[in-house]
């Protein structure tokens, strides 16, 4: 009876443990994130992004002059991508880092070659650079990138207003 009881011990201890070794070695485990965009690796700031105008986000454009048709093609998402803020447009801000056109409202600063071409940065209030969204020569993949862009942000500020 004692012997049993032991054995029952030692099954209830080590079948946990034998399950959870497992699950981390075959990578049973969901990934954990739930961001549509990419980290960005390192720390990079942005010291002309920072806000002191009340914005919390600013969905930045990198747009350096050797980049043209992708660069263009992003440029003219960015209205549509502003509209799509509604009522999260008192919180964001858009900027485009290097060629503007004099068409966009939007502010612009020097390029930044650190940065990849035509490529959408989400930078935070202190001029951090946080997610990373990369350009697709589709329009409707681009589309659905933006959209995850977002998705992210939306996240981003109702955690903000909740702390």
């Amino acid at each position: 009876m004692k012997n049993k009881t032991l054995w029952l011990f030692i099954g209830c201890c080590a079948v946990p443990l034998v399950g959870a070794y497992a699950a981390l070695k075959l990578d049973w485990l969901p990934k954990g994130t739930t961001n549509q965009g990419e980290f960005v690796a390192g720390e990079k700031h942005l010291s002309a992004l920072k806000q002191e105008n009340g914005k919390l986000w600013t969905i930045v454009l990198n747009s350096p002059s050797g980049c043209l048709s992708d660069c263009d093609a992003q440029k003219a998402t960015l209205p549509a991508l502003y509209t799509a803020l509604g009522k999260l447009q008192k919180d964001v801000d858009i900027a485009v880092l290097g060629q503007s056109d004099d068409t966009l409202p939007f502010a612009e600063y020097e390029e930044d070659s650190t940065l990849q071409p035509a490529h959408l940065y989400l930078v935070d209030h202190k001029g951090l650079v946080v997610l990373k969204y990369p350009y697709a020569n589709d329009p409707e993949e681009n589309r659905l990138i933006q959209k995850g862009l977002l998705k992210d942000l939306k996240k981003l500020l109702s955690y903000a207003r909740s702390s």
